[in-house]
């Protein structure tokens, strides 16, 4: 299926959305569910007209632990959903199938009608993940807060919601929102079995290989050309990090 990204572009969102439409009104309302709370698709797909019907919020219990999370409905959405469901049956699926039954719509109808709206308006890169990340990529942009979404969406650390939405991570932004509990755990593990030194040693023998071949003559332009992008980005890191230490530090830096 290939690596999926947000949709960017406003312009090429409304006409993403108004295509969906056209097909039927129920993937527009599927799609302004997902790219306004960040629900996964199939989520969106199990939930009954009741469930959202004049609702702010929808919860959601993941993984094996039933650890819940909130989604919050934005108003605009609210009004949406709550036009669509005017009159319906409670109790039957927000998102149906086929006309004629009472199943929810598919995974893969989904998707087969996001992969032909898309190729009507230029987007190839999409998927049952489209939503989500374009929710979490807009909701970054306009807020910064990289920590609200990895906790929304239940990752491990700030680096793999930054990788999810595909965006560099500032280091700055994350170190500041770490609080003293996860600080805690980040020392425990960076002992545990010597892993922290472990992990920079790695860093620095992959650094100095580099270094070391860099006057390779079988060396071509697209080499020189990720070392360049790999020094920017490290360059960036450093400066995150040594913006976020505590006073006292700063100075052996």
């Amino acid at each position: 299926m290939g690596w999926v990204s947000p949709i960017k572009d406003d312009e090429t969102l409304e006409r993403f959305k108004q295509g969906l439409r056209k097909v039927d009104e129920k993937y527009y309302i599927m799609f302004e569910i997902g790219i306004g709370t960040g629900l996964l698709l199939q989520d969106i797909l199990r939930l009954k007209n009741k469930d959202v019907y004049q609702k702010k919020s929808i919860d959601v219990y993941i993984g094996a632990h039933k650890v819940k999370r909130t989604y919050e409905i934005p108003k605009d959405v609210q009004e949406a959903i709550n036009g669509y469901i005017e009159g319906k049956n409670p109790n039957s699926y927000l998102i149906l199938g086929h006309p004629n039954s009472s199943a929810p719509l598919s995974r893969e109808q989904a998707y087969r009608v996001f992969k032909t709206i898309g190729k009507q308006v230029g987007l190839s890169a999409l998927g049952a993940q489209t939503m989500r990340k374009t929710f979490a990529w807009r909701y970054y942009k306009s807020t910064g807060d990289i920590a609200y979404l990895q906790q929304l969406f239940n990752h491990a650390s700030p680096a793999i919601t930054y990788r999810y939405i595909g965006e560099k991570p500032n280091v700055e932004v994350a170190l500041k929102k770490m609080t003293p509990e996860e600080n805690e755990r980040s020392r425990y593990i960076l002992y545990l079995n010597n892993s922290g030194k472990n992990r920079l040693n790695s860093a620095i023998d992959q650094l100095a290989t580099i270094r070391d071949k860099f006057d390779d003559p079988c060396n071509n332009d697209a080499f020189f050309g990720c070392v360049d992008c790999l020094l920017e980005e490290i360059e960036t890191l450093f400066e995150n990090f040594n913006q976020s230490l505590p006073k006292k530090y700063k100075e052996d830096f």
